[in-house]
């Protein structure tokens, strides 16, 4: 709790956190409009594939147009300026730059980019749950032998959910589930970014004028963004997703402690140490008392009598055994909160969560039967969501990979609902993040899981 303390120091000793973030959309806009307001923190660097499109989002959130117009990370660093670029290698290499921020989305180019910071010799943020969800777990693991902190960014919801498993458990608590809420229906998994704005109660005008993105704004409907987030925090927790992925219970906040206790206690969770995403709405439609939608949780055990005494005395809402109870936080700020992240990982060597082992994976699945000779267009698109699933039986079976589920052709016909697997499409196998993938799935899991035929 002395961060801020902290980024007081190393301002006034003149040496604030040397910062460069690669991607300044939406997120990264939010850091933008943040970071330039906190001691001891100095963007130095902002690449994007649109450096004109980057300066307008800088201005969009209050930064003077003096500020912007350093022409080498040199220059910005010794005039306490910013430097725009379309070049994000060249970024990642400046010595004026100690941590980098992906906020781009796109697994390959997150891949790309951790790969180039352990040669650099950067920290590195990962905005970019995507590739987190890919390759997180080998990811991290280079970035460990390369001396460097790979970090989830907080302010999105893996991380804050991170953070609530690791106060719980160095209270002394078992974990029995942690996750977070969702607007969610079962028709939700066909939605297409043609069908998207109903969903959300606007037009598909009232969206264009807003500037939103059919595809984006459809991956978190379709379920696909809960499957990929919640792979993160398996992986980071050592918590592990039910054998059928995701159920998405409707559940409000005084309830937690009641439906996400396992089966054997009169909950819903199939093993202790489960993640899960609850839905704000029932399967009827009808809104969920209290829900849970912006934020996160976590359900833990008290397993002793004084325990469960002491939830009883101070007042915790428990379930009717009195051995259940949970936590959780309403909102989540998203990128208004990465500064946490930054700081952490520059001030203290420490990551906001980080994948520890492989144990969730998000696999492609058909939103409607596909045929042979169809082009799968990824995440929120018109062919596939994700499904999570258990990293073992997702290899067994050969599932393909969310992640690498983009501009690819179908060599045969999947019927809906069924997940695609490698076999099923005609894939590069010199692309370097395929290359990258499959050597995490040779490497990550007991040989006993098997692997499944491409």
């Amino acid at each position: 709790m002395n961060l801020h303390f902290l980024l007081q120091q190393r301002a006034a000793e003149g040496r604030p956190l040397r910062i460069g973030l690669i991607g300044a959309g939406k997120f990264g806009s939010m850091y933008l409009s943040q970071v330039r307001r906190t001691t001891g923190m100095h963007l130095v660097g902002v690449a994007d594939l649109s450096p004109v499109r980057a300066k307008a989002a800088l201005k969009n959130v209050g930064w003077a147009s003096d500020r912007l117009g350093a022409k080498s990370f040199a220059e910005a660093l010794r005039k306490g300026t910013t430097c725009l670029t379309d070049d994000s290698a060249r970024m990642i290499a400046a010595p004026e730059i100690d941590i980098i921020i992906d906020a781009t989305g796109s697994p390959s180019a997150g891949i790309r980019h951790v790969l180039a910071c352990c040669e650099a010799g950067k920290h590195i943020v990962m905005v970019n749950v995507e590739a987190d969800a890919l390759a997180g777990p080998l990811l991290a693991k280079r970035a460990r032998e390369a001396g460097i902190v790979y970090s989830l960014a907080y302010g999105d919801q893996p991380a804050l959910i991170c953070e609530m498993v690791d106060w719980a458990r160095a209270a002394g608590f078992e974990v029995v589930a942690a996750g977070k809420g969702t607007k969610y229906l079962p028709t939700y998994h066909q939605s297409t970014p043609d069908t998207v704005w109903q969903h959300y109660g606007l037009t598909a005008e009232d969206a264009r004028l807003g500037g939103m993105n059919a595809q984006m704004f459809n991956s978190f409907l379709d379920g696909t963004k809960s499957a990929i987030e919640m792979a993160a925090v398996a992986n980071a927790a050592g918590l592990k997703p039910a054998r059928g992925g995701l159920n998405f219970p409707a559940v409000g906040v005084d309830d937690l402690a009641h439906i996400l206790r396992p089966k054997e206690d009169g909950g819903v969770l199939e093993h202790r140490g489960q993640v899960e995403v609850i839905s704000s709405l029932e399967r009827d439609r009808r809104p969920v008392f209290r829900d849970l939608r912006w934020g996160v949780y976590v359900t833990f055990a008290g397993d002793s009598d004084y325990v469960r005494r002491c939830f009883k005395e101070y007042g915790l809402v428990t379930d009717s055994t009195g051995n259940y109870t949970a936590m959780y936080k309403p909102y989540h700020l998203i990128g208004l909160e990465l500064g946490i992240s930054v700081a952490s990982v520059g001030l203290r060597g420490e990551a906001t969560g980080q994948p520890r082992g492989w144990s969730g994976d998000v696999v492609a699945t058909a939103k409607r039967d596909l045929k042979a000779g169809e082009m799968l267009d990824g995440e929120g698109g018109f062919t596939v969501y994700g499904k999570l699933m258990q990293a073992a039986d997702s290899v067994k079976m050969g599932g393909l990979p969310l992640g690498l589920a983009h501009g690819v052709k179908l060599k045969h016909a999947v019927k809906a609902g069924q997940p695609v697997s490698w076999s099923d499409v005609a894939y590069d196998p010199d692309n370097a993040a395929v290359k990258f993938r499959r050597e995490m799935e040779a490497g990550f899991l007991p040989k006993k899981a098997g692997k499944a035929k491409a």
